[in-house]
């Protein structure tokens, strides 16, 4: 599998972020997309998961244009500090509800004893802290199937702990997976195999 974005631009407004970027990446691949703030490394990354059309350029899928081939199959899994989560479930009812869509690549218990939530499955999602929802962002990103993951700024809210036990995630839910990360900070970016930086 190869994403392929040729020429790629978005503007808001009569605002261009960033224009004719060109980029390929390869099934396995581990990216990290950098620049500096406003560059457009979320909208970026949004882009390459279609839950943001650009406003020039296309996107290629082996050769294939997205736009046009109904036939194209690829999924994503996205998690996002923005991201919202239907924090009317307890963290149990959440999960329950994300498997009836995509099968969980591991023991979906295990990883939330991991995550050290395991005690709050029974808790409303709302009523969680802010590292909280974004553990369980993680969760849902990594711990179910999908082709692409795309992570921005996968580390926001965690303390120590919090990011020890996503570097470990991360590690141990790769199984060849496409991974994406946008960000600007040096210990997520070298956990990726290569680098795209947005002038």
């Amino acid at each position: 599998m190869q994403i392929q974005l040729e020429n790629i631009g978005k503007k808001f407004g009569k605002e261009w972020i960033f224009r004719g970027v060109d980029l390929t990446i390869v099934s396995g691949e581990r990216l990290a997309i950098t620049g500096s703030n406003g560059a457009g490394k979320s909208t970026l990354l949004r882009i390459m998961g279609s839950y943001m059309t650009p406003t020039e350029g296309k996107i290629l899928l082996d050769q294939k244009d997205l736009k046009h081939e109904d036939d194209s199959q690829l999924s994503f899994n996205f998690a996002a500090p923005y991201y919202h989560l239907i924090e009317e479930y307890t963290l149990s009812e959440l999960l329950s509800f994300h498997e009836k869509f995509k099968k969980p690549t591991s023991n979906i218990d295990e990883l939330v004893e991991t995550s050290g939530l395991y005690k709050a499955r029974s808790k409303f999602v709302k009523d969680f802290s802010s590292g909280m929802k974004q553990r369980v962002k993680l969760i849902l990103a990594l711990g179910f199937d999908a082709d692409v993951v795309l992570l921005d700024e996968p580390t926001t809210n965690l303390d120590r702990s919090g990011i020890n036990w996503f570097k470990n995630l991360f590690d141990t839910q790769y199984e060849k997976r496409t991974l994406v990360i946008a960000s600007n900070l040096a210990e997520e970016i070298a956990m990726c195999d290569d680098e795209f930086h947005i002038n």
